[in-house]
């Protein structure tokens, strides 16, 4: 049964992407807008797509603040990367800068806000990195960070990037943790069926020293790893 999810999955969402993809670059000289029209569309159908044709329930504990945050989310598949516009307002997420060398996909993902993060780019790209980051939450959009840097397997809790301290404490914002066990259902070739659940953790305060944010961050995005593949299927 999972082989022919995917097998369903694969062709219909990437093809369904393509479409958006286009259209998105379509709409970049509409204004913002169309751009975030296509962004928050592409969103929900890949929402879709998982729960029609792969049979995963997407649960939510929580949600956002009102007030202006910095989201740390656990990041084990492709699958919360996609669906940040469907579970924020108008993310700005923080990606890797070769990410936007993409065609089509990475003019769009400029237009719309994302933010690149150029790893060895030195103290000039992470005061641009900065200097953006504090504009779009001006603009009362929410800031979201894999602090991990990468895809993380299940059951494991590598240390944070050590840029992950150093943008919390220059933007001087609250840090939400955010848990997420995407890693047993999505990120595989044949993916299967079971429940992905989103848990906001509680507020962080600004301002704590590295040790203390970073220890607070890592546990709490990593609380529901005891959960493993038991509701995978």
């Amino acid at each position: 049964m999972a082989v022919l999810r995917s097998l369903l999955f694969y062709p219909i969402f990437y093809f369904g992407t393509l479409l958006l993809v286009a259209r998105a670059v379509i709409a970049i000289p509409a204004g913002r807008a169309a751009l975030r029209r296509v962004v928050s569309t592409w969103a929900r159908f890949h929402r879709d797509c998982c729960q029609a044709l792969l049979g995963i329930e997407i649960i939510q504990e929580g949600g956002p603040l009102e007030e202006p945050a910095l989201y740390a989310i656990r990041h084990e598949a492709y699958f919360e990367a996609i669906d940040a516009p469907a579970l924020f307002d108008l993310p700005a997420v923080f990606a890797k800068r070769e990410l936007f060398n993409l065609p089509g996909w990475g003019r769009a993902a400029m237009a719309y806000g994302l933010i690149p993060v150029a790893r060895d780019g030195g103290a000039s790209a992470l005061r641009t990195l900065i200097r953006e980051a504090k504009r779009k939450s001006a603009e009362g959009r929410p800031l979201v960070i894999f602090p991990e840097g990468t895809r993380v397997q299940h059951g494991r809790r590598p240390k944070l990037q050590s840029g992950f301290a150093g943008i919390y404490k220059m933007v001087g914002l609250q840090v939400v943790p955010v848990a997420v066990n995407s890693g047993p259902l999505y990120h595989r070739l044949w993916k299967r069926s079971g429940q992905i659940t989103y848990r906001f953790g509680e507020p962080i305060p600004p301002g704590l020293p590295r040790g203390e944010i970073e220890a607070r961050v890592e546990e709490a995005i990593n609380v529901l790893n005891a959960a493993g593949t038991a509701d995978g299927a």
